[in-house]
């Protein structure tokens, strides 16, 4: 009897779960069709680029949710934004608002009545409005300078009370908003670095050669008339599996690795007598301080090699890169 009403509840559950994701994709397709003819998201963008302070968002309960949403994503994505509940703006946080600003206010009904204590004072000091709500004869909707229907035929709910297609309509509308003013502001992958730093997307963009590189005592090189056991020492001493070879400027001239060792062990039979110049690669990979670490990864990936060696404008050797700094770096 239980497996059998557990059938039962997996259908049903399936059911109202395809009903829902069909009911909330129809209203966006919905609010997508009203775009063809309405151009206030045109309006509310031109209202956002000429501000010149940030954009307050507010709303309460679901609508509070979702407009924390739309200001995270403002903020993200280059326009500055913040949150700002209506009861708490109601009792001292309306400072937080100023001229400069731009407001847009989330309601469904548009007359929420914490909302509407507070938008008198952001319109009498000069702050454009804009409304989101699903009615567009509102007192909310008449009182903005834009308002940006989002309006459903119908709640997900089998109720149709509980706010599912509407907050999902908003969400969605407060995201076309964001995207259009990123593209308007010609916001690019360096500027959304920029304020996601801890992402992975902000260590590759963000993270430079000097920033990862050995640079000092801790960069292995000799001169090119070392003996092989020099450079031998030098490769135990300073861990990097190579060494640099530089003449007497410092310029590198060429790379002697572990790996180089092992495949003439067999044809040496004394390292004494070697001189490194004579069993080095010439014209080794190099790379600039200020380039991007991810920079050296494509090298080191394109030749199939573990280090790099850094060079300054000069061709002057200060610093070496191991494949094991980038991961570390978290660049990898």
């Amino acid at each position: 009897m239980l497996k059998a009403f557990d059938e039962n509840l997996i259908r049903r559950s399936m059911l109202l779960a395809r009903e829902t994701l069909e009911i909330e994709a129809d209203a966006i397709r919905a609010v997508h069709q009203r775009l063809a003819t309405d151009d206030s998201v045109g309006h509310a963008v031109a209202l956002l680029l000429a501000c010149s302070g940030r954009v307050v968002v507010s709303g309460i309960g679901k609508s509070g949710h979702i407009a924390r949403k739309i200001a995270a994503t403002l903020a993200s994505t280059g326009t500055p934004a913040m949150f700002v509940h209506p009861a708490e703006a109601a009792h001292g946080d309306l400072g937080m608002v100023t001229p400069q600003d731009a407001f847009i206010a989330i309601s469904n009904s548009g007359e929420t009545a914490e909302l509407m204590s507070i938008l008198p004072i952001v319109k009498r000091m000069g702050a454009p409005l804009i409304a989101m709500t699903g009615k567009p004869g509102s007192s909310l909707a008449l009182l903005a300078d834009v308002h940006l229907d989002v309006s459903v035929a119908k709640e997900a709910c089998p109720m149709n009370l509980a706010p599912t297609a509407s907050t999902t309509v908003t969400l969605a509308l407060g995201d076309a908003l964001a995207v259009a003013l990123l593209d308007a502001r010609g916001f690019k992958e360096e500027d959304f670095a920029r304020s996601h730093p801890g992402g992975a997307l902000g260590r590759r963009l963000l993270t430079h050669v000097y920033d990862v590189m050995r640079s000092g005592d801790a960069v292995p090189k000799v001169t090119a008339d070392a003996t092989l056991t020099a450079a031998l020492l030098e490769i135990t001493q300073k861990g990097m599996g190579m060494t640099a070879i530089v003449d007497a400027e410092g310029r590198p001239v060429g790379v002697f690795t572990d790996g180089d060792l092992r495949r003439m062990i067999e044809r040496v039979q004394d390292f004494t007598k070697v001189v490194i110049r004579d069993v080095m690669h010439a014209d080794p990979r190099r790379i600039h301080p200020q380039q991007l670490a991810v920079d050296a990864v494509a090298i080191m990936e394109e030749f199939r090699i573990n280090q790099m060696l850094v060079v300054d404008a000069d061709d002057k050797l200060v610093g070496a890169l191991h494949i094991h700094d980038l991961t570390r770096a978290k660049v990898i």
